[in-house]
């Protein structure tokens, strides 16, 4: 099992490594490595790693509840593991901390994948509420499955995320949240000069379109897709597309190590 600065990792090395830059999958609140589709986390060409945060699926830990304590982390992590520039990927809170790093440490990012995301990430008062106490803390549960899937999405692929998330502890989710709430970066967002490609299902109830449309308008080299029949959790819902839409973008960033 690997693990690196008290982080696990899955580590997928596909064919013909170093045509392209490697990918670091960085998952949302109360989530793991296996919110990311494993088509997603095994994209034929590339070097990926998908990582579990801290207090998160196998990583140790209490989690935290400010993003830049997830960013220094993820920092420590590259270090141990001797990887300098990537391409980050990632969903909901995990785009916050890619964002992050990207305005804070952009020596170490080539590139952003940004997936039902937001330069602002308000959670709703409901499940901050619901998320703080073990009592309700399935009500909380509940809301997040409800908002975060298309309509007409399997039931089987509902219950598999629900099992998920009743593995992970209230005080880790509760953090999450109030990460999530206190990150704003609406001031600074255009200051983003790396190639960005921003993703959104178009029925994303948790981070509406219009999010993600902000994101493209304000990043200069940047590119919005938006995914039908998906909400939220678009990288389980339309795995292939989203697929898609990064081997599109990857071969455009020309300058890495």
């Amino acid at each position: 099992m690997p693990i690196a600065a008290n982080l696990y990792y899955n580590h997928y090395s596909g064919e013909r490594v170093g045509e392209y830059p490697p990918l670091v999958m960085i998952h949302g609140a109360g989530g793991n490595h296996l919110h990311w589709h494993p088509n997603l986390r095994r994209i034929k060409g590339y070097q990926i790693y998908a990582l579990d945060l801290p207090g998160h699926g196998k990583s140790a830990g209490v989690g935290y509840q400010s993003i830049t304590q997830y960013v220094d982390s993820i920092l420590e992590w590259m270090e141990a593991v001797e990887l300098h520039k990537a391409v980050f990927v990632g969903h909901s809170m995990g785009s916050a901390i890619a964002i992050t790093i990207a305005l804070d440490h952009p020596i170490h990012v080539l590139g952003l994948v940004l997936i039902g995301s937001g330069a602002r990430l308000k959670v709703n008062a409901e499940l901050l509420d619901a998320s703080s106490s073990e009592t309700t803390y399935r009500k909380a549960i509940d809301k997040i499955v409800k908002w975060s899937f298309y309509p007409d999405s399997p039931a089987e692929l509902l219950e598999a995320v629900t099992r998920r998330m009743e593995e992970v502890r209230p005080s880790v989710l509760h953090g999450d949240f109030i990460a999530c709430d206190g990150f704003n970066e609406i001031e600074r967002i255009a200051r983003i000069y790396k190639p960005t490609l921003v993703i959104c299902g178009e029925q994303d109830q948790m981070t509406p379109v219009r999010y993600s449309q902000y994101l493209a308008d304000n990043i200069a080299n940047s590119q919005l897709v938006i995914v039908p029949k998906a909400g939220h959790m678009v990288t389980l819902e339309q795995p292939e597309l989203v697929i898609d839409a990064i081997e599109d973008f990857i071969p455009a960033i020309r300058y890495w190590i």
